[in-house]
C-alpha cells in the first residue's frame, strides 16, 4: 500500500475510498476534503481492520457528529442489552460508538462490534487495562498499557482515547488548583492513581512515540483525552484544565509528524458564558484539530435530566467550534443507562448537533427544517412525522388525543392558525365553531 494512514494518503495527494465516502455524505468536493485531512483539520477514523465501517469525517466544515457511550460494568454485564443499544444507536443515526466496557475480558463484544457495526468504534484502553492484564493497578508495568493499545488496534478500533496529556507538569498544576471535584475522568483518575502509587511518569506520555507507531500501523485516530476536564462548573477553565490542554497541543503536533490523525477531547462541566471562549482556546492551542466534547453540562443540579444540560452546552460548543459531541443520557451521574436512557441521550445530542449545524451554516443543514415548516403550513401530519428527528414520539402524541378536524390538532382545533390562514388566503370561509 502507498500509505499507512488517511493523513499520509492526503499529504501524498491520494484520494482514498474513505475520503470519497465522506465527501459524498458531506456533499463536499473530495479534493477540498483531502486538503483538510492533510493539514489535520479533519480526521477520518478508519482502522484498516474495520471492514464493516461506513466512513465518517470529523472536523472543519463538516456536519457535527455524535458519539454514543455504552459497554458493560461489574454491576451490569449483559452484552445482549449492550448490543440492543448498539442497534438503537445505528437506527437513530449516531456516527460513532465507544465501547467503555470495564469488566472482565471485553474483546468478544468488541470483536462483534467491529465485525457488524458501520459506525466508528472507539475505546479507552485505560478502562480495559485491569481486566485485560489481570493485574492490580499498582502491579501494572508502564509498557503493559501499550499492550492494551495494540490489542485494541489489532481488533479494529477506529479511535482511542489516550490520556497522554496528564504528565507530571499537568499534575502539579492540578494539585495547586485545589479543585472542588478533583479528577472526574475515569481513565484520568486511574492514571493519576498509578502515577502517585508508582512515582512514575504517565506511560502514555513517556512512551508516546511508541503509542503513535502502534496507531499509525493500523490507522487508528488518537483522541487525546482530557483527564483534567472539569467535573463541575466551579472547576472549569482552571489551571489544571488549561495546563493539560497546552500539553495536548504539543502532542497533536507530534502525532501529525507521524501522519497519525488526531482529535482532542474537551469539557466537561462549564457555565454557558465560558463555552465559546473555551472552544476558541482549544482550536488555537491545538492547531485547529477536531474537537470532541462531553456536553458541556451547563449546570450541576439536574441529575436525571443531564441529557438536557448537555444538549444546551453541546449546541453552543458546536456552534463555536466543537466538531464531535459525546452524548449524555438522563442516567449520567446515577447509573449505567438502560435502552430508553440511550435513546433519550441520542435524540438530545442529535438535536444539539443539528441546531449547531444550522448556526454554523453547514450547506443543506436547513433543508429539512424548511420541509418541516412547509408541511406545518399545509398541516400535513404524515410529512411532519416523516421529517421529525424521531418520528415515533410525535406520532404517538398526536394519536393519543386526535382532533375532530383532521387538519388541526387537539390544542387549537378549528382555531388553528395554519388552518385559518390557509382558508382565508384561498378565499374560503373561516368557521371556528
Amino acid at each position: 500500500m502507498q500509505y499507512a494512514t488517511q493523513m499520509e494518503a492526503a499529504r501524498k495527494g491520494i484520494v482514498t475510498p474513505q475520503m470519497e465516502t465522506v465527501a459524498q455524505k458531506e456533499n463536499m468536493d473530495v479534493q477540498k476534503l483531502r486538503e483538510l485531512v492533510a493539514c489535520g483539520r479533519v480526521c477520518i477514523p478508519a482502522n484498516i481492520n474495520h471492514k464493516a465501517l461506513s466512513a465518517e469525517g470529523i472536523g472543519e466544515g463538516l456536519k457535527t457528529k455524535i458519539n454514543v457511550n455504552l459497554g458493560i460494568s461489574g454491576d451490569m454485564n449483559n452484552y445482549c442489552v449492550e448490543m440492543e443499544k448498539v442497534n438503537l444507536s445505528i437506527k437513530y443515526g449516531a456516527e460513532a460508538i465507544m465501547d467503555l466496557s470495564n469488566y472482565g475480558k471485553t474483546n468478544t463484544f468488541r470483536t462483534e462490534l467491529v465485525n457488524t457495526c458501520p459506525a466508528m468504534i472507539g475505546t479507552v484502553p485505560m478502562y480495559d487495562a485491569i481486566g485485560y492484564l489481570d493485574k492490580n493497578l499498582s502491579d501494572i508495568e508502564a509498557k503493559d498499557f501499550l499492550k492494551v493499545v495494540e490489542a485494541h488496534a489489532i481488533e479494529g478500533v477506529d479511535f482511542m482515547t489516550i490520556h497522554a496529556g496528564i504528565n507530571r507538569r499537568a499534575v502539579e498544576a492540578f494539585k495547586r488548583s485545589k479543585r472542588l471535584t478533583n479528577i472526574v475522568s475515569r481513565g484520568g483518575s486511574l492514571l493519576f492513581a498509578w502515577m502517585e502509587l508508582t512515582g512514575n511518569e504517565n506511560p502514555f506520555y513517556e512512551y508516546y512515540d511508541e503509542v503513535l507507531e502502534i496507531l499509525r500501523k493500523y490507522d487508528v485516530t488518537i483522541s487525546l483525552g482530557d483527564a483534567l476536564r472539569p467535573g463541575s462548573i466551579h472547576d472549569s477553565t482552571d489551571a489544571g484544565q488549561i495546563s493539560e490542554l497546552i500539553e495536548l497541543g504539543d502532542l497533536t503536533k507530534r502525532a501529525w509528524e507521524k501522519d497519525v490523525q488526531v482529535m482532542v477531547e474537551g469539557p466537561g462541566h462549564m457555565a454557558l458564558n465560558e463555552i465559546a471562549a473555551n472552544m476558541q482556546i482549544q482550536k488555537r492551542l491545538c492547531h485547529g484539530a477536531p474537537f470532541y466534547v462531553l456536553g458541556p453540562l451547563v449546570t450541576d443540579i439536574a441529575p436525571g435530566y443531564d441529557h438536557i444540560t448537555a444538549a444546551i452546552g453541546g449546541a453552543i460548543a458546536a456552534t463555536y467550534g466543537a466538531d464531535f459531541l459525546c452524548y449524555v443520557t438522563p442516567a449520567e451521574h446515577l447509573r449505567l443507562p438502560d435502552v430508553d436512557d440511550v435513546k433519550e441521550g441520542i435524540i438530545a445530542s442529535k438535536i444539539a448537533a443539528h441546531a449547531a449545524d444550522i448556526a454554523k451554516g453547514i450547506p443543506g443543514a436547513r433543508d429539512i427544517d424548511n420541509k418541516m415548516s412547509d408541511a406545518r403550513r399545509r398541516v400535513c401530519w404524515d410529512e411532519m412525522f416523516q421529517y421529525a428527528i424521531e418520528p415515533e414520539k410525535p406520532q404517538r402524541y398526536y394519536n393519543e388525543l386526535p382532533p375532530e378536524e383532521k387538519h388541526t390538532c387537539s390544542m387549537c382545533g378549528k382555531m388553528c392558525a395554519a388552518r385559518t390562514m390557509n382558508k382565508i388566503l384561498a378565499g374560503e370561509k373561516v368557521d371556528v365553531k
